[in-house]
């Protein structure tokens, strides 16, 4: 069997097809760091279980199902560049 692919076709690595390896290792660094500051500050499991949970999940959802299946890397940066350069233009029709 021969499968044809146009040549304007976007390969993008995943693992297991779902998630990229970009947002993947950004998901890992981030859960770490979270793990790290909950441990540092909370000694009750179950606050740390809750807030690790509340933290990471959100996180880890966007980058899995996101926005268009958008990397969550390009979506923080698109946020930083926009409150940086925070412009409204109106435009008059006359």
């Amino acid at each position: 069997m021969k499968f044809i692919f146009p040549q304007n076709y976007c390969f993008k690595n995943k693992l297991f097809g779902i998630i990229d390896y970009s947002s993947l290792i950004f998901n890992v660094v981030w859960d770490i760091f979270i793990f790290i500051l909950i441990n540092l500050f909370f000694t009750s499991i179950n606050i740390k279980i809750f807030i690790f949970i509340l933290l990471c999940l959100p996180i880890f959802l966007f980058s899995v199902f996101g926005f268009n299946h958008e990397n969550i890397l390009y979506i923080f940066l698109y946020l930083v560049k926009y409150i940086k350069n925070q412009k409204l233009y109106f435009y008059n029709k006359n």
